[in-house]
């Protein structure tokens, strides 16, 4: 596209002078044939002169006007322009001047914004690649002394970072490397479904991953609003698992042993006692074995008690939701012609998830076969302090042999390849099938230490849009007077207000309030306050044309002498802003309120006044089309939309007003004073 561009000088003043000459000439020779026609005299001879050459004098006063006071300014302003784009830190020894002086203030503004942003970037350059360079070393030194393995990949699964604990690690493995594929390091399945079932707000999931000889357990996160890049802490678990199992085999083997000594002393004190001696130190030994017998036999009892609780309150029994488990536990069987369907309510309780997985998909392996069916529900029942997590299918229970039998399968993919029903003890449980109540179903049922948690698990809420400034701190100081604050340094709640209609004084009231907090010049998005209220009194139709509040809407909200004090905890100590604040002050203000709001006042109606008085239209909308600002659909006419529209449309005042030496909340206050006699055309 060809852009125009302003004609030369040379070419205007060609112009200029050929219209001058033109009419010039031609108003001498009309004023000569005129003369020589009707031969005038005196007075009527120099008129007529004088509006035959009027045309040639018009031209040559507008062509000196225009180019004094439009032309020439132009072409300044070209230069400024031309200057300004190439080089901000050129001289600028063209003001503005003529018609376009008017600019000059915004101009200025401009052209320092400018010079202090280049500044600014510069001196961020230079400071960003410094501090970058310094936290990149920090968090170089930090990820080689962490001693957990971290594997860092992108949606591809290609690593993009490990440390060095990760590569001690894999020092065996060649498939640690920038840019491999974690599958080439990590190949087991349940690592894969947990990835793709990653939520992608950052909860972590967690897995056991064979490497090896060796288990390690995995904690995977998905990096909030990142493309898709995964973080997986490692930790090698085998050595706790194998103690974990170990002390629990040797309190195994030990409980026998000492249960049969404890009989065997019975039975000796028994024996002693049914032959007829009376020999003091036959009695002696009789009574010191019996209770050596006695203490043997509650000091085992408390270490089965113990062991018992251990199980229970073992650290791998963790509360786990059963939708949670199975829905990892079909993303096991995901490919297998076994499908599991959970029915009925889902509820907590207390597993080992990782190894009950294990034990529940050799369970259904082996129930599937038996029962011949490849489809077996699932339901979750409540009992006393025990959850019932029962196996369901069409017909008959599995005898107990076969249950038996199946309690000696051992699990070869857990370290030490332990047993179906040490699984069981470990969870404090067992394993019994029954008949339901129809008698065309039977169930398979584990018992499990019940939680005291009800209800699904709490969504994480997403993060506040902002949960940082640490500009805040550059913030004068509190203590100030605050219209001796300068403009950036203010917080001001925005509010507007919905009305029944537009005669407050004469029985209107407010439905709908709405704010919006500024702080530190930055717009939250986060820190509203929206608030329907009950007017007591019907909505006209014609008001709700405007805003769509209608009297259902309202309905059982609280009165404004309810709103409006929370509206005032809601502003603290800011100044409040509005567009065409008397009416949104009157609103807030009805007869017989005791709420105080003698805080400083800013209105955007009076300050576009006051700022461009030539102008017309500086209703909201006007101005939103005037400083291109963008308003969401449906937003306009709520209370809490034309706040968020009033507070960006201050935001854009403000290097205005500070163009102009309006620099302080005082200032912007006497501005809008002198605002008051103004008339605006379509306000």
């Amino acid at each position: 596209m060809r852009h125009r561009h302003l004609p030369k000088h040379q070419h205007l003043l060609g112009i200029w002078l050929m219209l001058s000459g033109i009419t010039l000439f031609g108003g001498v020779f009309l004023a000569l044939w005129l003369d020589a026609r009707l031969s005038p005299s005196g007075v009527t001879q120099a008129l007529l002169w004088l509006a035959c050459l009027s045309t040639s004098l018009v031209v040559v006063c507008a062509g000196l006007l225009l180019s004094r006071r439009l032309l020439t300014p132009l072409r300044h302003l070209h230069v400024l322009m031309a200057r300004l784009a190439a080089n901000p830190d050129a001289r600028d020894d063209y003001p503005l001047e003529g018609w376009l002086r008017g600019l000059g203030p915004d101009f200025e503004r401009l052209r320092e914004g400018w010079r202090s942003d280049r500044q600014r970037l510069s001196s961020a350059h230079t400071e960003g690649a410094r501090s970058a360079a310094r936290i990149r070393r920090e968090l170089e030194a930090v990820l080689q002394i962490l001693d957990v393995p971290l594997l860092l990949c992108d949606q591809h699964q290609r690593l993009i970072l490990f440390n060095h604990a990760a590569e001690t690690l894999f020092s065996e493995c060649i498939g640690l490397g920038l840019g491999k594929r974690l599958d080439n390091l990590l190949t087991t399945r349940s690592l894969q479904d947990a990835l793709h079932a990653l939520p992608d707000d950052g909860t972590p999931r967690e897995a056991f991953v064979p490497y090896g000889d060796r288990w390690l357990h995995g904690t995977l996160r998905r990096i909030p609003d990142s493309q898709g890049e995964t973080l997986l802490t490692l930790r090698d678990a085998t050595d706790a698992w194998a103690c974990d199992m170990e002390y629990r085999r040797q309190f195994g083997e030990l409980l026998p042993d000492l249960r049969r000594h404890s009989a065997s002393l019975s039975s000796a004190a028994s024996v002693m006692s049914y032959h007829q001696n009376t020999d003091a130190l036959q009695q002696r030994l009789e009574t010191v074995i019996e209770e050596e017998s006695r203490s043997l036999g509650k000091s085992i009892e408390q270490l089965g008690s113990l062991l018992d609780e251990m199980r229970r309150r073992g650290e791998r029994l963790v509360p786990v939701w059963s939708n949670d488990l199975f829905v990892s536990l079909n993303h096991r069987l995901n490919g297998a012609p076994l499908r599991l369907v959970p029915i009925g309510i889902p509820a907590w309780f207390r597993a080992d998830a990782p190894a009950l997985l294990i034990l529940l998909e050799r369970l259904l392996e082996c129930l599937s076969d038996h029962a011949g069916q490849a489809t077996i529900d699932v339901e979750v029942c409540l009992g006393n302090k025990r959850v019932y997590l029962d196996l369901i299918w069409q017909g008959t229970p599995v005898p107990h042999q076969v249950l038996a039998t199946w309690c000696g399968m051992q699990l070869a993919s857990l370290p030490l390849s332990p047993t179906v029903g040490d699984l069981l003890r470990h969870h404090d449980s067992d394993v019994w099938s029954l008949a339901d109540e129809d008698h065309q179903h039977a169930r398979l049922r584990l018992p499990l230490p019940a939680v005291d948690k009800v209800g699904a698990p709490h969504t994480r809420r997403p993060p506040r849009p902002e949960f940082h400034d640490f500009g805040i701190a550059e913030l004068p100081s509190p203590d100030m007077a605050i219209t001796r604050r300068p403009l950036r340094a203010l917080d001001i709640v925005a509010f507007d207000t919905e009305t029944t209609g537009l005669e407050l004084r004469r029985g209107d009231s407010t439905i709908s309030l709405g704010a919006c907090r500024i702080v530190n010049h930055r717009l939250l998005a986060d820190d509203t306050f929206d608030q329907r209220i009950d007017p007591g009194r019907p909505i006209p139709p014609d008001s709700t044309a405007i805003h769509g509040i209608t009297d259902t809407d309202v309905a059982g909200a609280p009165p404004l002498s309810v709103v409006l004090p929370r509206f005032r905890e809601y502003i603290g100590d800011a100044a409040l802003l509005a567009h065409n604040a008397a009416f949104d002050m009157l609103a807030i203000q009805p007869p017989g309120n005791h709420t105080d709001f003698s805080m400083p006042i800013i209105d955007t109606l009076l300050l576009s006044r006051a700022l461009d008085e030539g102008l017309d239209g500086h209703d909201l909308d006007t101005l939103a089309a005037r400083y291109d600002l963008q308003v969401p659909d449906g937003a306009r006419h709520t209370a809490l939309g034309d706040a968020r529209l009033t507070a960006t449309l201050w935001l854009m005042l403000v290097p205005r007003l500070e163009a102009r030496g309006v620099a302080t909340l005082g200032d912007v206050l006497t501005l809008q004073a002198g605002a008051f006699d103004r008339e605006d055309a379509s306000a």
